[in-house]
């Protein structure tokens, strides 16, 4: 069964340039330069565009190719906000990047349990999504007054009775395992437990990760060329993003393919 398109996607057309504004970065590998939360990036133009999209990773701009909003970005500009923007209306300037900041939880969560829908039948995924839409449509005073780690917990729960589920029988337990620059292209990796594992620079070359539960897994420039990620459970288009495939790595309906894979 094919999977639906995603509600929680970015739209920079839709958007005031807010990950642009309101996120800070720091000089690194992934940012050629410092910027403080609130200073408009030097690359952002009077349409909020970027200017160097085409060029992010060949001027050093890697963590902004990597970085995905699930849709918080249009939600707050376009909803919240009704179309205002910082530049015309000052006054709403910080308001609407300390909304950004909560929105951006609110999609991200969102997103995990419409993949979760999709995936299982666990009971409560009804009500967890119908508290954190309705987080998400309120004015700015309401969705700063949300309670978020009380919605984690009730998304949590579900999101966990989801990969039991899927899981079924369970593969390896690596569970917030630290297993940075491995060669696990020889494990069976299916239906693995890899939440909140350290996956960076590891080898997963075609490798199958069927039903493995990837949620919050650190895949920074994991090499996934030739890998099945096609039925990885909760794998985010911002994990995509911050690896390394080829045209032959399979992805979940849905996703994206990096434009950096070439």
């Amino acid at each position: 069964m094919t999977r639906p398109d995603s509600a929680y996607r970015s739209d920079c057309s839709r958007c005031a340039g807010l990950c642009c504004v309101a996120l800070s970065f720091t000089r690194s590998a992934d940012f050629p330069e410092d910027k403080a939360a609130g200073d408009p990036c030097r690359h952002l133009g009077p349409d909020f565009g970027c200017g160097i999209h085409d060029r992010l990773r060949d001027r050093g701009y890697n963590g902004c190719t990597v970085f995905e909003c699930s849709g918080a970005g249009q939600q707050v500009t376009q909803v919240t906000f009704g179309g205002a923007d910082w530049r015309t209306e000052p006054d709403l300037r910080q308001s609407m990047f300390d909304v950004f900041d909560v929105m951006r939880q609110l999609h991200e969560m969102l997103a995990l349990l419409e993949e979760a829908a999709w995936r299982g039948t666990a009971t409560d995924l009804s009500e967890a999504t119908e508290l954190v839409s309705a987080a998400t449509a309120g004015a700015a005073e309401q969705v700063l007054a949300t309670d978020v780690p009380a919605l984690r917990t009730v998304v949590g729960n579900a999101l966990r009775q989801v990969s039991g589920e899927v899981r079924r029988p369970a593969g390896p337990a690596l569970s917030g395992a630290d297993l940075v620059g491995r060669d696990l292209r020889r494990r069976d990796l299916r239906r693995a437990d890899l939440r909140s594992a350290l996956l960076i620079s590891v080898d997963l070359r075609g490798v199958d990760l069927a039903d493995a539960d990837l949620l919050g897994a650190d895949l920074r420039d994991a090499a996934v060329a030739g890998a099945d990620l096609s039925r990885a459970l909760f794998l985010g288009q911002a994990q995509v993003n911050a690896t390394r495939g080829d045209a032959s790595t399979r992805l979940p309906d849905g996703l994206a393919r990096p434009a950096h894979w070439g």
